[in-house]
């Protein structure tokens, strides 16, 4: 019989959750209830100091206030890192992984100009140590970085559509193991994903170029059934950039304090999904938000968070 399908909500304990990222959320859970899938809480708090106290806790609470459940979890990555430790273990002694102590400022200078719009400078396959061979993943101390190989890596998105992808090119050998003694984000999600069952992923379109650099992985590791990927359009504001605080307060927490209902903050979302006209949001549930949600008509165009929205959400009454 085929597995079930699975899902994950996997929210990062780095801050408050914002709108962006709930709406993310939300079509995901709602694309899970439709469809059977099972959905596994994932808190993905390796990201060391940017971890805020108390953001796990918010974080789950907000997702259950705004009407949205899960069938597994809250797993915690930092809890168990040891399937981090054997995924680096076998890497290493297959001639995969390969210590690296270089700093940004050495890997800047020998590598090319990066590419337009680039948001890390590429590991030029100079750098790489001669005839890596297998050895043990013996210093957690240190960043590890994986072999990878030229070629284009090549997968149809749910969403976005086909996607062809050179990592070789846009980021070269990619760090798998970082010198705080943690795996990187890239690893742990490939593992996680695995050892948890996901068949489905459903995030934000910042990710495409991610998801190639997992596949890589997912080969390397000899992991089978690759995930099927749904990137959605980031929810930006009217300078074009994600939100963040030169937006103002976009947290979710900030309207619920502020006496919003969750269905008004759903209402808007349902809105820039195109379930209701955009200029004319309604409250509404998050049980109905799942009924109406269809992907086929969700535009493909990044969401501009406005001022005429913020008004509207804190516009308390009913």
């Amino acid at each position: 019989m085929r597995s079930p399908e699975v899902t994950r909500l996997a929210p990062s304990p780095t801050g408050a959750l914002h709108l962006g990222n709930a709406r993310t959320f939300l079509v995901n859970w709602a694309l899970a209830r439709r469809n059977g899938w099972r959905i596994v809480l994932r808190i993905e708090d390796l990201d060391g100091p940017r971890v805020k106290p108390g953001a796990i806790e918010r974080t789950v609470a907000t997702l259950a206030w705004l009407g949205m459940d899960w069938d597994v979890g809250p797993i915690v990555q930092s809890h168990d890192l040891e399937p981090y430790r054997a995924a680096m273990a076998r890497l290493a002694s297959a001639r995969l992984a390969y210590p690296c102590e270089l700093t940004r400022a050495q890997i800047e200078s020998a590598a090319s100009a990066p590419q337009e719009g680039a948001h890390e400078t590429p590991f030029p396959a100079a750098l790489r140590p001669e005839g890596v061979g297998p050895r043990e993943f013996d210093n957690e101390e240190t960043n590890w970085r994986v072999v990878v190989g030229a070629g284009e890596i090549e997968f149809v998105d749910e969403f976005a559509g086909v996607q062809r992808h050179r990592p070789a090119e846009s980021v070269g050998d990619f760090i798998v193991w970082t010198k705080r003694g943690q795996p990187s984000y890239q690893l742990a999600v490939v593992v996680d994903d695995h050892r948890q069952g996901v068949t489905q992923i459903v995030r934000g379109d910042d990710l495409l170029d991610s998801a190639a650099r997992q596949m890589v992985l997912y080969r390397m590791l000899g992991y089978e059934n690759v995930p099927r990927y749904t990137h959605l359009p980031l929810v930006k504001g009217t300078d074009g950039k994600r939100l963040a605080k030169r937006h103002g307060d976009t947290r979710v927490d900030s309207y619920r304090d502020k006496g919003v209902a969750a269905e008004r903050v759903i209402g808007l979302m349902a809105a820039w999904c195109a379930i209701v006209p955009r200029e004319k949001p309604v409250p509404m549930s998050a049980a109905e938000f799942r009924e109406r949600l269809d992907l086929r008509t969700m535009p493909r165009e990044l969401i501009v968070f406005t001022a005429e929205d913020d008004r509207w959400l804190s516009c308390v009454t009913m």
